[in-house]
């Protein structure tokens, strides 16, 4: 990077810093004038219509506009400018050129890696394969160190640790974010073992944030998790409220639990406990003892769509459904803008394809991005011109049959082809992906006309 490059970008973050530091101060008016500033020192078409987007829903006075006052008001200093220098600027805005440098190059960037560097659990939930790892199993410091190193070299914004809970290995996650102190992390944690302690050493950190899995209330989460566990989880999130460190909150979506966690009075309650994001992620029918009932109807799916619409026009929190989202990303983003590194070192498509070609420890991650398995799956996306039906797995079942037909794949966990083996299984997901598209095919015409029209030409 040249000088003039350096210094020029060094003065972009400091003046988008000090803007979205305003916030909490600025009026709306003020927050418009600031937008047709950015305005006329772009020429990028797509920047162009997002400042427009944002101009909109600041003269809305939107949820949106105070969830990012809520930012900058409710966070750590600590936790906050790390968000805004290594997530926001640096990850969304700076990195973006190197990813698109990458994918010049003939490979892909993917924007978040996914990292399970244990899989060792304190828990043993209901469904759950993490209890059948130990120690020996562990991806190992200097591997998971390399991972982070590719990506942020690659351009990748946002690392998420998975495991396994991600706090069996605390010591070696936080040395992480401490040396790697201008990316941005996130871990998902059943909260059992967070501290006071492990709290201030996050909000110290300031480029982690925490996500707490939940399955609703008590009832519910104790049920699969364990007695006691949700309590715990309740006063882990009463904690990191106090200490301001910012964190969210995730729910495995099932048939039982779909109704109450989008309820209003479930939201609402979730944003006193302090979150700022939601992560949802539907059941998936996938390793040991696959349950077809645990999936959420055809019928439930699309009522979430409704649920979340309602909610991003009237709450301030985050929502991500990774299912529903889909048209705002362009369908699957599996294998294309992330990617999940089990603590073998296998590099798998996504988190819940539990199948591998290639090895982190064998191959450089740049390399792997850019292999015949990876190609063929990126070449595929999306696999359905509906993007509300963007899952290889649920709603084009034939396509992930046929694409891991055409590849040496080895199974990353116990029963993780049951899926493409199983012929109930398979049956199930057939039928499944017929009532979806069933219900969807008329929503997606009606909610993106254009990008519907133009599928059928």
């Amino acid at each position: 990077m040249g000088v003039y490059q350096s210094l020029k970008e060094k003065a972009e973050a400091k003046l988008v810093k000090k803007i979205l530091l305003s916030l909490s101060n600025l009026s709306n008016e003020n927050m418009i004038r600031i937008a047709n500033v950015f305005e006329k020192f772009t020429s990028d078409k797509t920047t162009i219509s997002a400042i427009e987007q944002v101009k909109k829903l600041i003269k809305e006075d939107h949820p949106a506009v105070k969830f990012m006052r809520r930012i900058v008001q409710d966070m750590d200093p600590n936790c906050r400018d790390k968000f805004i220098e290594n997530l926001l600027i640096r990850g969304l805005i700076q990195r973006q050129k190197v990813r698109q440098e990458v994918e010049e190059s003939g490979s892909c960037a993917p924007f978040s890696i996914l990292i399970s560097p244990s899989m060792r659990c304190n828990l043993k939930c209901i469904g759950c394969y993490a209890g059948k790892y130990d120690m020996k199993d562990d991806l190992g410091i200097e591997t998971f160190d390399s991972i982070i190193t590719q990506g942020e070299k690659m351009g990748t914004a946002l690392f998420t640790i998975l495991g396994g809970e991600p706090l069996v290995i605390k010591d070696q996650l936080f040395a992480m974010c401490k040396k790697h102190n201008k990316s941005f992390f996130q871990f998902y944690s059943n909260g059992t073992l967070m501290t006071e302690e492990v709290v201030k050493q996050i909000r110290d950190l300031g480029n982690i944030i925490p996500v707490i899995s939940v399955e609703g209330y008590k009832k519910e989460t104790d049920a699969r998790r364990g007695k006691g566990v949700y309590d715990n989880a309740m006063k882990v999130m009463d904690l990191l409220k106090r200490y301001r460190v910012p964190f969210g909150y995730s729910v495995v979506v099932t048939s039982k639990n779909a109704d109450l966690i989008s309820s209003d009075e479930y939201v609402d309650f979730m944003i006193s406990k302090g979150a700022f994001v939601a992560w949802h992620f539907l059941y998936m029918p996938v390793g040991e003892d696959p349950n077809l009932k645990l999936m959420p109807t055809p019928k439930q799916r699309l009522m979430l769509l409704d649920r979340w619409k309602h909610v991003r026009n009237t709450k301030q929190i985050f929502i991500v459904d990774f299912w529903n989202d889909a048209p705002y990303v362009g369908g699957c983003i599996a294998g294309k803008h992330y990617v999940h590194i089990t603590s073998k070192g296998d590099v798998e498509p996504c988190i819940f394809t539990h199948m591998a070609v290639d090895n982190i420890k064998n191959k450089p991650l740049i390399e792997i991005m850019k292999s015949d398995f990876f190609k063929e799956l990126r070449k595929r996306q999306p696999f359905n011109e509906n993007h509300y039906m963007p899952c290889m797995w649920i709603d084009n079942p034939k396509e992930a049959r046929d694409i891991f037909s055409m590849f040496n794949c080895h199974t990353t966990h116990p029963g993780g082809d049951v899926i493409i083996k199983d012929k109930k299984i398979m049956k199930g997901m057939d039928k499944y992906s017929k009532e979806v598209k069933k219900l969807y095919d008329p929503v997606w015409k009606k909610d993106f006309p254009e990008k519907a029209n133009k599928s059928k030409k």
